[in-house]
């Protein structure tokens, strides 16, 4: 079976398997590799191992090299030199009159493309801006359209819950999230109360679904017979968040809410 290594280039990024060769190699260490994009520098987030070929797109790349200090201090230099791009990037977006908010700018490792992302309602003619920076610059430019959960992701902050965004934090992708996932988890359907900072709904409420399924598949169900200390009932509601319960008391008439350990089945 192929040996491979696991690198990541950013925190919340993707894990990219590569050839770790003659190489012996740790998680934490850190190595420059080959690319799609040019050389670039990782951190080592899986050890050498081997992994079933069909479980990889062959052939990999090789890893080049441990990285130096000499890398590392490339890599230093290339985000000072990121923050002078963006304020010029911002000047020309402005002298071109363009309708396009510049989010981040990032320079290959290797220094032969800079990657402008920036956000925008509509699609943007960026022709002459490209021509612009690639004047200044004297190195090929990317021009990257990107969304408002990628905005989130690139930038940080703090969420509702009052933690770090999952998405900048944990996530490696984003998935679908819908509104019946807010349902199940009998979440106010308030657009406030259910989305991000980003305006789209929580990352978390789709990696939370699973759990609540799991819950509510555990509990009794609407209209099913059960025995309280007041007497027998019929469920009437069930909160599956803070495991209690409304019984209709068929006695009295009464609705009265348990906590669940008190209402036992038939």
């Amino acid at each position: 079976m192929p040996r491979i290594v696991g690198v990541k280039f950013k925190n919340a990024g993707k894990t990219y398997y590569f050839d770790p060769g003659s190489y012996k190699l740790q998680v934490g260490d850190q190595v420059v590799v080959e690319t799609a994009r040019g050389k670039e520098i990782g951190d080592i987030v899986i050890a050498d191992k081997e992994v079933p070929e069909g479980e990889l797109v062959l052939p990999l790349k090789n890893v080049l090299r441990k990285a130096s200090e000499d890398d590392c201090w490339q890599v230093e230099e290339n985000k000072k030199k990121e923050t002078d791009a963006f304020i010029t990037c911002q000047q020309k977006i402005k002298e071109h009159g363009l309708d396009m908010k510049l989010v981040s700018v990032e320079y290959t490792f290797d220094r032969n493309k800079i990657i402008f992302c920036f956000t925008s309602e509509e699609r943007v003619d960026f022709r002459e801006l490209v021509k612009d920076l690639a004047a200044i610059f004297k190195t090929r430019i990317e021009l990257r359209q990107i969304g408002v959960r990628d905005e989130a992701k690139i930038k940080g902050g703090i969420g509702p819950c009052g933690r770090a965004f999952c998405c900048c934090t944990f996530l490696e992708e984003f998935e679908p999230v819908s509104i019946r996932m807010a349902k199940g988890q009998n979440l106010s359907l308030n657009p406030t109360k259910i989305s991000g900072a980003c305006g789209r709904l929580m990352c978390c409420l789709r990696y939370e679904a699973s759990a609540y399924k799991d819950s509510r598949e555990q509990m009794p169900k609407p209209g099913q017979k059960v025995y309280t200390a007041d007497g027998e009932g019929r469920l009437k509601e069930i909160n599956s968040n803070k495991k209690i319960v409304v019984v209709e008391l068929e006695d009295s008439g009464y609705v009265k809410t348990f906590p669940l350990e008190e209402v036992y089945l038939p």
